[in-house]
């Protein structure tokens, strides 16, 4: 019986090992495509570059007067390619981290920052900038300060109703998607009293856009994740249990109501800061973490780093088809985040055989 126990024992211990590399390969394999697609990435344009130029602008960028490059070479990889390449993959690793931790909380696949309504309370903050002109602060800082306090709104209504004794998950994305429906009519409003050019301004605003990347932008997105990653795979074992069910959760010693609190103010923070400068980019806080809980399974351990690598990767193959599709016209970044989310999502929805929570 001992020995028969040992071997089996062994025999679980081999096969968790292996389920454990599978999931490292993703994400070891997803890290590497990204340091490719930006490579890739930056040779498309009109000034045609090959990667090893590409990389040798980059690394000398690092290593200043290390390498040998042309200055056009180190000008159009370093100021006008790479910040845009940065910004899309930064943005795609906060919002498929966010959306990975929402659909979580929330135990329901359809939840992320655009379908709770953050994205569209960004949208509305937008707006009232863009329209009316009035806003927290002032000169460029206008319409990206609104932008994130109508995010943050959204996120504050929804996190007072999750700290409501009774609320359910379900509750919680109602509402979500009634805010989101709230400040969408919103916005639609201002745009009918605006006058041709701020209405287009908004228009192209709630469509996202990384054409206004700086490496300023780029920094403060960075601040945001390099804070907000590390709580959230220290909480990932929590959210683990709160999967299960909240009186599973609460047996195991888990504050479930602190814990949701605060999983939710970091991941609505990670959104808050991202679509306030890039512009409202649906589908990738949604397809992303569900692509992942297909592939990796529901361990929030590897769903957390996997969903954001997957999806700044997403995001930037969107980009590279908005730069090339209609060249030389570039297409808004939300546009092509839409045109390839939804056939890929209804793909994923009736590939999936079962659920994955």
């Amino acid at each position: 019986m001992k020995k028969g126990s040992s071997a089996d024992n062994c025999s679980i211990k081999n096969d968790y090992d292996r389920l454990i590399g599978r999931k490292i390969l993703f994400i070891s394999v997803l890290f590497a495509a990204i340091l490719l697609i930006i490579g890739i990435s930056s040779t498309i344009g009109v000034i045609g570059l090959s990667i090893k130029e590409v990389y040798l602008a980059i690394f000398n960028g690092i290593f200043p007067n290390t390498f040998e490059v042309s200055d056009v070479a180190t000008r159009v990889v370093l100021h006008i390619r790479l910040p845009r390449i940065c910004l899309g993959i930064l943005a795609g690793i906060g919002l498929g981290m966010s959306g990975a931790v929402m659909q979580g909380i929330l135990r329901n696949p359809l939840a992320s920052p655009y379908t709770l309504g953050i994205s569209s309370g960004a949208g509305f903050g937008a707006a009232i900038a863009i329209v009316l002109g009035a806003g927290i602060a002032g000169g460029e800082y206008l319409v990206i300060g609104n932008a994130f306090i109508g995010a943050l709104i959204c996120s504050i209504v929804i996190l007072l109703l999750s700290s409501k004794r009774g609320t359910t998950t379900e509750s919680m994305l109602l509402a979500g998607i009634a805010l989101m429906y709230l400040f969408s009519a919103s916005t639609a409003l201002l745009q009918y009293f605006a006058d041709d050019e701020a209405s287009k301004e908004v228009t192209f605003w709630l469509i996202g856009s990384l054409s206004y990347a700086t490496w300023d932008k780029i920094l403060a997105i960075a601040i945001v994740i390099a804070i907000t990653f590390p709580i959230l795979l220290w909480k990932s074992n929590d959210l683990n249990l709160m999967v299960t069910g909240d009186d599973t959760a609460k047996s195991m010693g888990i504050d479930v109501e602190r814990t949701r609190l605060i999983l939710m103010v970091l991941a609505s923070l990670l959104t808050a800061s991202i679509v306030c400068f890039t512009g409202t980019i649906g589908f990738i806080g949604l397809v992303a973490p569900h692509m992942t809980r297909m592939i990796i399974g529901g361990d929030h351990r590897f769903v957390l780093p996997a969903s954001a690598l997957l999806g700044g990767l997403l995001l930037c193959f969107a980009d590279i088809f908005a730069i090339t599709i209609l060249e030389p016209i570039i297409l808004p970044i939300g546009i092509m985040t839409a045109y390839m989310g939804v056939p890929l999502f209804l793909y994923l929805i009736l590939k999936r055989q079962k659920a994955y929570w």
